[in-house]
């Protein structure tokens, strides 16, 4: 299918912009299963499992409230694995006419639905034109390109799951969307695979390949191959435009390249020069600054190399002299990390103002190896205070030392090939050899020679290249280059100016610090997989040996000639040219892909890196590194060990990692599926420092997506097969309790749309999670049920049930998309007009059309009848009745807050777990044996104790419990802080342990009451 024109999606953005401003364990069987079946056995004896842990929690003091999901224990039980099975074809609809099996199952909720939105179009722009809330307003947004070769990883999910929340939003409001699959080509790591497997399969070097016959293998290689990431994208529910997917080496990429380069170059912003770049030897090519690890050494550490024989030594200070010439006893000491650079020395420096070289300025040493003259120079960059304080001075293997040559006017010895072997300018005894084994035969002549003084430990930075693991070395070639100062000072204006939006904004720091400090950026590579440079050397057949290399510059061979000949004043029939056979920086085409696919952005989102949950940066060798399906889909501790074996660690690396492993996922990772994934990804502060990440919390917001299904389940079972909803507009609360609801879900809809406009996720995560567990689950559906019991059945809460399913689904499904499909497509149809076929091309429920349901002040009198509720349950938690149903009477002082509390008397005595609930009259006399209970100064509740509890069964339970919490505090008040130990944390437990001795002791005091016996000081 061909592209839609670029124009009718202006403003393209990459990144993001809102388009207008506010207003498996054992698979079982679920088909006999009726929804709101009475709750199992299993059930029953879980939901008295957490009762006692509760119970066991308010004992030792700990404020379960506070505590985060990724504190939680690491154990977890295996759930039970429910599989969709009924028949249907790739791409049809879901069945849904049968009964929700009774527990949520990733597998069985994400099955199918994905082939069937595709295949529908939904995700596609020309579909979201005839919705019927389309607002003509356009948001587009491409994927940043991952390697083709590669799989997603944890960080990148989170760019997906925020992607493609605010991607679903803008749909589901209306807006025209277009969201660009791709993938960028991965030359280096790319050209590697096919090689590997050319040689594994057939015995063939890549040389041994015609450069177009290696091409095909790659391309073959890719058809096969490539595919795993676009499956990790369809897995994690990504709504792309699959149509219009994009590979850095398409046609249509490529002639962006190609325009960019022949721009660039026409600007004077792109060149050829024969400078230091960083060369890997494994792979023989440059590499790009990023592509270099700066891997930091305490000392003398062996590695092992790839093409090197031996394990290495790294982390030393070798001492080497350099005689002085005319002086048989004179000598001047260096110290070197790389020995094996000597023989490309040309000079040894010092600081002019060092007094111990001062008598030396002017004079000549004798080479160590070759006993050649260099000349002992002054520069201010040496650091006196460093070794000797005199550095040898190879200008064509360090990037300093360049630096400090280029000032001198020393020209520079290149004595490392490209293979990383001595070249000939070191004479016969070491041409040809690894660098590393020519190290060690240096070193010996040294000490034959009387020339070295020892070594010692040194710490160092040691540059590896990412890519082979290999030592970099800084080679001097003839490359092309990007002027990237200019270019840079260019962006740090477009934020300046406002031209270029950062979102957030205070990354605008890093920003102008970043571009303020980029240096020229080398795109030459030593590769035949990628886009070829379009540049061409005249081949002149007189020229001088000393003359410049004549380069050109073409979209076409033809266009290189034409501009050849006008360079050299020939006919461009009688040129020859030789096309650069090196290719571009695969980075020079990802870059160009928001702009090749979209245009120029005016907004760059920046989000947070995920870090595992100690803080440490994801890293193969840590062993911490997550594909995202491990999460979705589970995966045992043995496969996870297997991963590791098939990667590339070295044996020392292998063993840290798998024992991390071991540690972290002693059983594994548990099946959490992707709606948890990308909700627990959406939840933190994306925007803000690093994120955080552990497998506990992903594991708890599956249990989230557990209580919206049992909650639908309910509703469902309460709607019943005729119910008919009404119309949204129409809705008039019957009752406090469900004017109460609904004010929280107009709340929550406000909440969702201020979090997608500011592009702050995590604010709406926050109000999806806060009602759907809090208002919804654990208050209305509890209030609500003895309700529901009276025939027939009012219905006001039926209407407010489904709408509090209706709305809440939709407002969650552009974070849970495969549970909120799921659920909303049982939902009974509301009359009047054709339905939305999918809840992801549903309206997204807008704060302004629920803004009448929204009272504030009525939230803020039922957080008031809440306290009640928490007070209520902790005279039964305290009383230990399990089963009684008290009489509770409320009292007040202030005649107002009665009211507040008699228009919620039932469902207060629902949730509280009690009988009847009355009012107090502010003067009568407190009741006599009853529990008491402030809220305030002025609010007092009572409990009724009479005939419900045997106070000579309960005192002495009561002493053992004030025993054991004595004993705690008093350990806790004797302990010396542990190191690390917060001492709010600490004051928080003392607090905690003291209020529950009190509680212990004003019980104790009204079970004597009852039995009508004095207290005596120390019974207790």
């Amino acid at each position: 299918m061909p592209h839609l024109p670029l124009a009718s999606f202006r403003p393209p953005l990459w990144g993001l912009r809102p388009s207008r401003g506010l207003p498996r364990s054992h698979p079982i069987s679920t088909q006999s299963e009726p929804n709101g079946s009475a709750i199992s056995q299993r059930n029953r004896e879980a939901k008295q499992k957490r009762l006692r842990q509760k119970q066991a929690a308010l004992e030792a003091g700990i404020a379960q409230k506070s505590k985060s999901p990724a504190e939680s224990s690491k154990a977890w039980t295996p759930k039970e694995i429910v599989l969709y099975e009924i028949p249907t074809e790739h791409g049809e609809k879901k069945d849904v006419s049968r009964p929700l099996p009774p527990a949520y199952s990733p597998q069985y909720v994400e099955a199918a639905w994905y082939p069937w939105w595709v295949r529908e179009g939904f995700f596609k722009p020309e579909y979201q034109a005839r919705l019927p809330q389309a607002t003509r307003e356009t948001f587009s947004m491409c994927i940043p390109p991952p390697n083709v070769t590669g799989s997603l990883h944890i960080g990148h999910a989170l760019t997906v799951a925020i992607q493609d929340a605010l991607v679903r939003w803008h749909r589901m409001r209306g807006d025209q969307v277009l969201w660009v699959p791709g993938s960028d080509h991965a030359g280096i790591a790319t050209q590697a695979v096919v090689e590997k497997q050319l040689w594994k399969e057939r015995g063939v070097r890549r040389h041994e390949l015609s450069r177009e016959d290696f091409l095909r293998e790659v391309w073959k290689w890719k058809e096969e191959k490539g595919g795993e990431i676009c499956e990790q994208l369809r897995v994690l529910g990504a709504s792309l435009d699959w149509d219009r997917e994009c590979f850095t080496m398409d046609a249509g990429s490529s002639v962006a390249v190609t325009e960019a380069f022949v721009r660039l170059y026409k600007a004077g912003l792109l060149y050829r020069s024969r400078q230091l770049v960083n060369w890997s030897c494994a792979l023989r090519s440059a590499i790009s600054d990023i592509e270099v690890e700066s891997r930091p050494l305490p000392g003398c550490t062996e590695l092992q190399l790839p093409d090197s024989p031996t394990p290495v030594s790294f982390g030393l200070l070798f001492s080497v002299a350099f005689p002085v010439d005319g002086e048989p006893d004179a000598e001047v000491v260096v110290g070197t990390t790389r020995p094996e650079t000597l023989p490309g020395d040309v000079a040894v420096a010092v600081h002019p103002d060092d007094s111990r070289y001062t008598h030396l300025h002017g004079r000549q040493l004798r080479h160590p190896l070759t006993g050649q003259l260099l000349p002992l120079i002054t520069d201010c960059a040496v650091q006196p205070h460093l070794g000797t304080g005199a550095v040898k001075v190879t200008p064509a293997h360090s990037p300093a030392d360049a630096e400090l040559g280029a000032r001198h006017g020393l020209s520079p010895l290149s004595v490392i090939a490209e293979d990383g072997t001595m070249t000939s300018l070191c004479g016969d005894w070491l041409q040809g050899l690894h660098r590393f084994v020519a190290r060690e035969k240096i070193l010996s002549a040294l000490r034959e020679r009387g020339l070295f003084r020892g070594f010692q430990d040194h710490p160092m930075v040691l540059p590896i290249c990412s890519r082979s693991g290999d030592v970099v070395e800084y080679l001097p070639k003839s490359q092309w280059f990007v002027c990237c100062r200019e270019m840079g000072d260019r962006a740090a204006k477009a934020v300046e100016s406002g031209a270029l939006e950062l979102s957030p904004s205070f990354h605008q720091k890093n920003w102008q610090h970043w571009f303020s400090h980029t240096g020229d950026w080398c795109v030459s590579r030593q590769l035949w997989w990628g886009h070829q440079i379009p540049a061409y050397l005249v081949v002149e057949e007189h020229t001088q040996g000393d003359a410049k290399d004549c380069w050109v510059v073409g979209r076409t061979e033809a266009e290189a000639r034409e501009v050849a000949a006008e360079l050299t004043g020939r006919p461009g029939a009688e040129l020859t040219l030789e096309r650069d056979p090196d290719v571009l920086d695969t980075w020079f085409s990802s870059a160009l892909f928001p702009f090749s696919a979209l245009g120029w952005p005016q907004e760059v989102l920046l989000h947070s890196m995920v870090r595992d949950r100690q803080g440490r940066k994801m890293s193969k060798s840590l062993g911490n590194v997550l594909d995202p399906r491990d999460i979705i889909n589970g995966v045992e501790l043995q496969v996870l060990q297997e991963k590791l074996r098939d990667g590339n660690l070295d044996p020392a690396e292998l063993v840290i990692a798998a024992s991390a492993q071991r540690k972290d996922f002693p059983r594994g990772i548990p099946e959490c599926g992707t709606d948890a994934l990308r909700f627990a990804l959406c939840s933190h502060g994306a925007l803000g420092g690093d994120l955080h990440l552990s497998v506990s919390e992903v594991l708890s917001f599956r249990h989230f997506c557990n209580k919206i299904w049992n909650a639908l389940r309910f509703i469902l079972n309460a709607l019943g097969e005729k119910f008919i909803p009404q119309p949204a507009e129409e809705l008039s609360p019957a009752s406090p309790m469900d004017a109460w609801i609904l004010s929280c879900l107009a709340r929550t809809a406000r909440d969702c749309e201020r979090g997608f406009l500011t592009c702050e996720l995590a604010l709406v995560t926050h109000a999806l999670h806060h009602f759907w567990l809090h208002n919804l689950c654990d208050v209305y559906l509890e209030a609500v049920k003895p309700v529901l019991l009276h025939l027939p059945r009012p219905p006001g809460p039926l209407q407010v049930l489904f709408s509090c399913a209706d709305i809440g689904l939709r407002l969650l499904a552009p974070l849970m998309p495969f549970l909120a499909e799921e659920l909303w497509q049982r939902l009974p149809p509301r009359p009047g007009g054709a339905p939305a076929p999918s809840i992801c091309v549903a309206p997204y429920p807008s704060a302004l059309s629920l803004e009448h349901w929204h009272q504030p002040e009525l939230e803020r009198h039922f957080s008031r009848v809440q306290e009640a509720v928490q007070a209520l349950r902790a005279l039964r938690a305290t009383y230990q009745l399990t089963k009684a149903r008290p009489r509770v009477l409320l009292q007040s002082s202030e005649p107002g807050e009665q009211g507040l509390f008699e228009a919620f008397l039932e469902p207060l005595g629902t949730l509280g777990h009690c009988g009847a609930v009355g009012l107090l009259p502010p003067a009568a006399a407190a009741p006599s044996g009853w529990a008491q209970a402030s809220l305030s100064d002025t609010v007092q509740v009572y409990m009724e104790l009479q005939g419900l509890v045997d106070p000579q069964t309960h005192l002495p339970r009561l002493a053992a419990r004030r025993h054991k919490l004595q004993k705690q505090l008093d350990g806790l008040i004797a302990r010396t802080p542990s190191e690390g130990e917060a001492e709010t944390q600490r004051q928080q437990r003392l607090s905690s342990l003291q209020l529950e001795l009190s509680k212990l002791d004003k019980a104790a005091s009204h079970l004597r009451h009852l039995m009508d016996v004095s207290p005596s000081p120390g019974e207790l």
